[in-house]
């Protein structure tokens, strides 16, 4: 982690699985932080998944511990909230949390899993008439981080992705980039999928080096 300070405003650059300090409000210049907590036997549980623009903190939240963890590279402003962003924030928040339930309330794995790959092309993608594309490496999303988010064993999960792809549900399209097409994820996945307004085409991101295998 590297710290510089501008104008009285601490700004932090952040490696993957590094967590943000407590306390503070931040405001995401770059990559892709996860809000998460623990249950008593230590599962995690996902609260919230947050991009670049995005305004981030644990001061507002009665869970503890809660965690603002860095899936990728990350790099953030503290920032100094008004009113109204505050409100603006919980709003943000909430919809996040009723989202992420609703997906994980989808009974069958198979439509769960897809689910949260459709909700994540609309948050973070590119929407289109074709449908909606993104890059699980970009948010170094791997089959694991998936089996968390959506409660499933990652073997499950990669299974699920091989049925995806020859069933044309899902489209690899690059190298690293999907395509769920507008009639895959709401053909399989019904009235259960959540809707999530698409991403301001203004909040690019950047890509990232991504490790693993097991994408």
């Amino acid at each position: 982690m590297t710290t510089s300070l501008l104008s009285k405003q601490l700004r932090l650059t952040l490696l993957p699985n590094d967590v943000l300090p407590e306390g503070l409000s931040w405001r995401i210049q770059d990559g892709y932080i996860r809000t998460s907590t623990w249950d008593e036997d230590g599962e995690s549980i996902t609260l919230g998944i947050w991009g670049p623009g995005d305004l981030v903190t644990s001061r507002y939240s009665a869970l503890r511990p809660f965690d603002l963890q860095c899936l990728t590279l990350v790099v953030v402003e503290q920032h100094f909230p008004t009113a109204a962003e505050i409100e603006q924030f919980l709003r943000h928040q909430i919809r996040n949390l009723e989202e992420i339930f609703q997906i994980n309330r989808i009974r069958a794995a198979e439509d769960r899993l897809l689910a949260l790959l459709a909700w994540l092309g609309r948050r973070y993608g590119q929407v289109n008439s074709r449908g909606s594309r993104f890059s699980l490496r970009e948010m170094n999303l791997t089959h694991k981080a998936l089996a968390e988010l959506c409660g499933l064993t990652r073997v499950t999960v990669t299974k699920m992705l091989n049925r995806y792809k020859a069933d044309g549900v899902l489209q690899q399209v690059s190298k690293d980039d999907y395509l769920i097409p507008s009639t895959g994820g709401s053909a399989r996945c019904g009235r259960d999928a959540p809707s999530t307004p698409a991403r301001s085409p203004g909040l690019s991101v950047l890509s990232h080096p991504f490790s693993t295998t097991e994408l």
